[in-house]
């Protein structure tokens, strides 16, 4: 079934921050359930609707009622189904006003029954669920640019406002609500079914959410630009995430992988930072900080991509891997680098990219030497994608300085305080520089 046109463009959805101010308990109350039940209000939505711009501004109307009448009546039993009933009836009734709903209307009649009030208990875990992964693959939609995926699936799916994408990604505001905008106009333009693909389109769909959810969380776990090394709330939006993505999709490996490699990387963030928010090296970093319940939680995920795995291992599985090397030492120097330098091998070969050769070298460099590695890194100086990479020359400068190479190592280590945009990841590297040689 492909979306329905509107009477018109749509402005996009109010922010939560723009509806009614209630009494401060109420409105906490009300702001914490829409954030944890949205996605499902929406995806439960777009079922209906088959839009999710329509989608989202039916639950905003609900979130608008909850405000208006919560702190009247007290909060309901079950306020996610309420909610999801209250946006329900709304997009049933929008539907009976438009006479180009009319068929949509018919078939809404015979698939489902006709909600007439809130519901004391939600629909079926199962519908909610499949509604739900509907929407994620949706969102991540390969019609929609790299940005505007992750733009759109913080928004319905994370239940973040327009203001605080823009704050974490440090653009302006007004570019994230263009964004969104147009990538909701795009679904609807394009008619992008709401489902879930199956055959040989779900293998790449698939492919595009885990990268969206991956490339939410690297912009937490290292940020691009700004004054903080660290933006902890985008980790844990990208870990929720997948939390909730392995749970819909219990027969995927990959999506276990994503989700062991997140919980693995999120268990080191409490000794990735000084006092003063600078960076610490993993090598430096007090292990004894590291969170044993998330590399738990990480070895979890890992067994469980390994139990449905029906051939080699993906990208995700092989960096979860990687990941849990480094969880599993005690102590810097246990680190099994040969063994992770054969999974770099065996990422390169599965999914070749500059960055996996460069990670490759660094593994190179501890399990064999800085001289077996240097070569691996100096192929990598004329690729393009690597031209304004600051790792790049980070890693040749550390290679240099270990092989005694004191003018040419600070040489590189300004080089790529120069071209990052990371004011931390900037003083480090130049501290290194400094530091090199004296």
């Amino acid at each position: 079934m492909t979306p329905q046109p509107t009477t018109g463009p749509r402005d996009p959805a109010p922010d939560m921050d723009t509806a009614p101010a209630p009494a401060p308990d109420t409105a906490r109350t009300v702001e914490t359930v829409f954030r944890m039940e949205s996605p499902r209000v929406i995806a439960g939505v777009t079922r209906v609707v088959r839009d999710v711009g329509i989608a989202e501004e039916l639950a905003q109307d609900a979130l608008v009622a909850a405000l208006e009448q919560w702190p009247r009546d007290g909060v309901p039993d079950n306020p996610g189904a309420w909610l999801m009933a209250t946006a329900r009836n709304r997009a049933v009734d929008l539907i009976r006003r438009r006479e180009t709903y009319a068929r949509k209307l018919a078939e809404i009649g015979r698939d489902q029954p006709m909600v007439t009030a809130p519901p004391k208990e939600p629909a079926g875990p199962d519908d909610i669920d499949d509604d739900l992964l509907r929407l994620v693959f949706t969102a991540c939609h390969p019609v929609l640019s790299a940005e505007a995926r992750t733009a759109l699936t913080l928004r319905l799916l994370g239940g973040l406002t327009t203001a605080e994408i823009a704050r974490a990604f440090l653009v302006p505001e007004a570019t994230v609500a263009q964004r969104i905008v147009r990538a909701k106009r795009t679904l609807a333009t394009r008619n992008v079914a709401f489902e879930v693909p199956y055959g040989p389109d779900r293998e790449a769909r698939l492919g595009s959410v885990l990268d969206v959810i991956y490339l939410i969380f690297n912009e937490g776990y290292a940020a691009t630009a700004g004054d903080d090394w660290l933006r902890p709330a985008l980790c844990e939006d990208a870990l929720r995430l997948a939390r909730v993505l392995s749970g819909l999709m219990p027969k995927e490996p990959e999506v276990h992988g994503l989700t062991a490699l997140l919980e693995f990387q999120s268990s080191r963030a409490a000794a990735r930072t000084g006092p003063d928010g600078e960076p610490v090296l993993l090598e430096d970093q007090d292990r004894a900080r590291w969170n044993r319940m998330l590399i738990a939680r990480g070895v979890t995920a890992l067994t469980r991509a390994d139990a449905v795995a029906a051939g080699a291992p993906g990208p995700y599985v092989l960096q979860a891997a990687i990941a849990a090397c480094h969880a599993h030492a005690y102590r810097y120097e246990e680190t099994d680098w040969p063994r992770i330098a054969t999974l770099y091998a065996l990422l390169a070969a599965r999914a070749p990219s500059p960055v996996v050769e460069l990670n490759r070298a660094v593994a190179v460099s501890m399990a064999e030497g800085p001289a077996a590695a240097l070569p691996l890194a100096d192929a990598l100086t004329g690729v393009p994608a690597l031209r304004d990479y600051h790792l790049l020359p980070s890693v040749r400068g550390d290679l240099l300085a270990r092989l005694g190479r004191t003018e040419e190592a600070r040489a590189e280590f300004r080089r790529a305080a120069s071209l990052t945009r990371n004011a931390r990841e900037r003083e480090l590297l130049l501290r290194r520089a400094a530091q090199t040689g004296a």
